[in-house]
């Protein structure tokens, strides 16, 4: 299914490199005002000391409980059971010195948008959301940049600086139109390379498929798979209103931001139905190969309210978490 986009000539382009030197001050003023608005909003609704977005599994015993079903039996505490006769179990301590790793992608795909923001917007503001919940508890954070074929890793560090960083390395990236689909696959292998300690992954992306054909399962998911067996996942995803409808705009040129690629469409009441029926069925096997890597899903438009989105992810956790896992 092509995606709408700017056109760009099919051509040979040098290799792209991120960015070297000062900050422009247009970029920097981008971060503060981006790190203003979340932390206002955040310490608007999440009031007090908490564990973060995902925390760690953690190996220090905390209090006990009473037993719920869907708690893992192999935290039942048997000596306080054996004393009350009611099954209780060890809630476990998170880790405090969690390493999370973030992959965003910035590649050109990410770079559409007909609201007043565009995809790339939405990712950045969602990885400045997570960098810093993630560094509230000074846990350390690294990234993994996507521009197309190009990649940019940030060893994991702490505090909030190391959040700007990241933004304004993304912010910086480089053009990627016409390079090729952004190498998520790539991203992920060099996160599971690099993260031998358990943690915490967030994954920023739309999750094009990359794929030959619609049934050819994606590039991506092989190695989020792979991640997913030792760490804890979060996969963001991000999409614009018209990659799901397209409205009767008659003859129209699409082109595939990524490739340069373009094709002329006459938009018909039948090419809108098949548009949305293949755009649906995209976003079922997407949501199909997240959820099999183990990875817990939030789903992000640059219609709506991106913040609220995450907010009402870590507020459902934070439930989860005192129920003992039952909604």
């Amino acid at each position: 299914m092509a995606k709408s986009g700017v056109a760009h000539a099919a051509q040979a382009v040098p290799a792209a490199r991120w960015t070297v030197g000062p900050t422009p001050p247009t970029v920097a003023e981008m971060v503060r005002s981006l790190e203003l608005t979340i932390t206002r909003r955040l310490d608007g609704v999440l009031h007090g000391h908490h564990e973060g977005l995902t925390p760690g599994h953690g190996s220090e015993p905390g209090e006990s409980r009473v037993y719920q079903p869907g708690d893992d039996v192999r935290r039942i505490d048997w000596n306080i059971s054996a004393r009350t006769n009611d099954t209780y179990v060890r809630e476990q301590i998170a880790d405090r010195d969690l390493t999370a790793w973030m992959v965003l992608d910035t590649s050109a795909a990410m770079r559409f948008g007909t609201t007043d923001n565009d995809k790339a917007q939405v990712a950045t503001a969602a990885a400045a959301t997570v960098g810093f919940l993630t560094a509230r508890n000074q846990n350390r954070l690294a990234a993994v940049l996507v521009a197309g074929p190009e990649l940019r890793v940030l060893p994991p560090r702490s505090g909030a600086d190391q959040v700007r960083a990241i933004l304004t390395a993304a912010a910086m990236s480089p053009d990627s139109a016409g390079r090729g689909p952004g190498d998520l696959a790539g991203a992920l292998a060099r996160v599971d390379a690099l993260a031998r300690r358990r943690g915490f992954v967030t994954v920023i992306s739309d999750f094009s498929s990359g794929a030959l054909t619609p049934t050819d399962a994606p590039a991506w998911r092989e190695p989020l798979g792979r991640l997913g067996i030792r760490h804890d996942l979060l996969a963001i995803a991000v999409d614009d209103p018209r990659e799901h409808e397209i409205p009767p705009i008659g003859l129209v040129t699409l082109a595939d931001p990524a490739t340069g690629r373009e094709r002329e469409v006459r938009v018909t009441a039948d090419v809108q139905r098949r548009f949305a029926a293949e755009a649906a069925a995209e976003r079922v096997r997407r949501q199909d190969a997240i959820g099999r890597a183990g990875a817990e899903l939030i789903e992000l438009s640059t219609a709506d309210d991106w913040l609220s989105s995450i907010v009402q992810h870590v507020q459902r956790k934070r439930v989860q978490r005192i129920r003992g896992g039952v909604i």
